[in-house]
């Protein structure tokens, strides 16, 4: 990944601390914008959940949480990671007490945790159904809030960015929570208006982090007019801009970062 740091993205005076959730896998999306906010200039706090993985088709990486936050302190990063199951309402507080005890108050707060299991209409279970509320969306509204209550940086220089998703169609408890993540993250951009903080939501359409298919990979790229799949440095050269200074007059959108996917 090209990390090159952009001077105009830098931060003047101490490194401001970034939470980037679900920063589990080294081949994530959320190790990729963890890295990216490390070479501009962001401490990082990252959490992730070793169970999830392990009951995915990729299966738990050991040693993850320690690559990377080894590749983030090659780039001057102060960095911790926490082991958290976002499905409890307690979690998201515990995550805010270790990140602030362990490395200061929170600036940008970047929402990449998931829960995603394939079904549709007919064969999703409450069970699942409910499990994927509780983690995108409940569990969001959670870290937003704990992290509202708390901010007490400069005004102008909060930052939340959301990474969504707008697969639903035999994906359906995962759509359906992440559109409600996306309305959960897009109310802040009004209710922390006296907070100075912006509010974002990226859709980053198909980036295959070893999940997909090669029927599913050559499907996408048909679809997609530059005829490649996101990567997960796509998305996070987006969002190293909406959490810099010059990203600040973007706020109360959902961003289609995507190759112009079905235009």
């Amino acid at each position: 990944m090209n990390t090159t740091q952009n001077p105009e993205s830098r931060f003047a005076g101490p490194r401001p601390l970034a939470l980037v959730t679900g920063v589990g896998r080294t081949a994530g999306i959320g190790a990729g914008i963890a890295r990216q906010l490390a070479a501009s200039g962001w401490d990082i706090a990252c959490t992730y959940w070793s169970p999830y993985d392990a009951r995915m088709e990729w299966g738990a990486e050991p040693g993850a949480a320690e690559t990377i936050g080894e590749d983030l302190a090659r780039h001057g990063a102060r960095t911790v990671a926490i082991e958290a199951d976002l499905a409890d309402p307690a979690a998201p507080d515990r995550v805010l007490d270790e990140t602030e005890q362990r490395l200061g108050g929170v600036t940008a707060l970047v929402l990449c945790h998931c829960e995603s299991v394939d079904s549709g209409l007919l064969d999703t279970t409450v069970e699942s159904f409910d499990r994927h509320f509780a983690v995108n969306a409940r569990a969001t509204w959670l870290l937003i809030r704990a992290y509202g209550s708390r901010f007490a940086g400069a005004h102008g220089s909060g930052r939340i960015v959301g990474l969504s998703s707008d697969h639903t169609a035999g994906n359906l408890p995962y759509g359906a929570s992440k559109g409600a993540m996306d309305r959960i993250v897009l109310a802040a951009a009004r209710e922390f208006a006296h907070l100075g903080v912006t509010a974002n939501v990226v859709d980053p359409g198909p980036v295959d982090t070893g999940w997909m298919s090669p029927e599913l990979q050559a499907a996408c790229r048909d679809h997609t007019p530059l005829g490649r799949l996101g990567t997960p440095q796509d998305a996070a050269h987006l969002v190293d801009f909406l959490c810099s200074p010059r990203g600040q007059w973007v706020n109360g959108q959902l961003l289609h970062s995507n190759g112009g996917l079905n235009a």
